[in-house]
C-alpha cells in the first residue's frame, strides 16, 4: 500500500517526522470537505453540516453538566453571535432545539436538544460512521481500527484545551 504526503516545505534536509507533522495542517483542512463527498445515505446538505455542529456542541455541553447559550456556542464555532443565533434559530424551527431558562441563572436562556434534536444526532453519526467505513474499505482490518483508536485519542485530548473565549493558553511545546 502506498501513502502519499504533500508536503508544502521543499527543503529535502527535513526529518520525513517533521514533514508529515507539517502536512497535517492541510489534512484537517481537507478532511471535513472531502468526506462530505462519500455516499452516505440518507445524503448529506450544506444545512446538515451546520446542524451537526450545532447539535454536538449542545450535546457535548449536556454531557459534562453545562448549560449552552447562543453566545456560548457562537464562542465554540468562533462566530459572530448573530450567525450562532441564526443556527439556533434554524434549529429550532425544525424542531431540533429549544430554548428554556437556565437553572443556575433564570434571567439566562439555555438550549436543549430534543428528541428530534437527538434521533438527528444519531443519524448524523450513523452516517459519519458509513462515511468512514467507505473511505478505509481498501484499508487492513487493523489499520481501520487502530486510526480509529488514535483518531479518538486525538479527539479526547482536544477536552485539555482551554474553553472557546478564555485566555488560558496552555504554553506552546518547544519549537512551535
Amino acid at each position: 500500500m502506498r501513502y502519499t504526503v504533500r508536503v508544502i516545505n521543499t527543503d529535502a534536509s527535513m526529518p520525513q517526522g517533521e514533514a508529515l507533522l507539517d502536512a497535517v495542517g492541510t489534512a484537517f483542512a481537507r478532511l471535513r470537505r472531502r468526506t462530505m463527498q462519500a455516499p452516505v445515505d440518507p445524503s448529506v446538505g450544506p444545512k446538515d453540516l451546520k446542524r451537526n455542529l450545532v447539535l454536538n456542541i449542545v450535546d457535548e455541553a449536556t454531557e459534562v453538566d453545562t448549560e449552552m447559550t447562543v453566545g456560548g456556542l457562537a464562542d465554540h464555532l468562533l462566530v459572530d453571535p448573530s450567525v450562532a443565533s441564526r443556527m439556533v434559530s434554524d434549529c429550532i424551527s425544525h424542531g431540533y432545539l429549544i430554548r428554556a431558562a437556565s437553572q443556575q441563572d433564570g434571567r439566562r436562556t439555555v438550549l436543549h436538544l430534543t428528541e428530534e434534536g437527538t434521533a438527528l444526532l444519531s443519524r448524523f453519526r450513523h452516517q459519519q460512521r458509513q462515511a468512514f467505513e467507505y473511505i478505509t474499505r481498501d484499508w487492513p482490518e487493523a489499520e481501520r481500527l487502530e486510526f480509529a483508536r488514535l483518531l479518538l485519542k486525538y479527539s479526547d485530548s482536544t477536552a485539555q484545551l482551554p474553553a472557546p473565549g478564555t485566555s488560558n493558553r496552555p504554553p506552546l511545546p518547544p519549537d512551535a
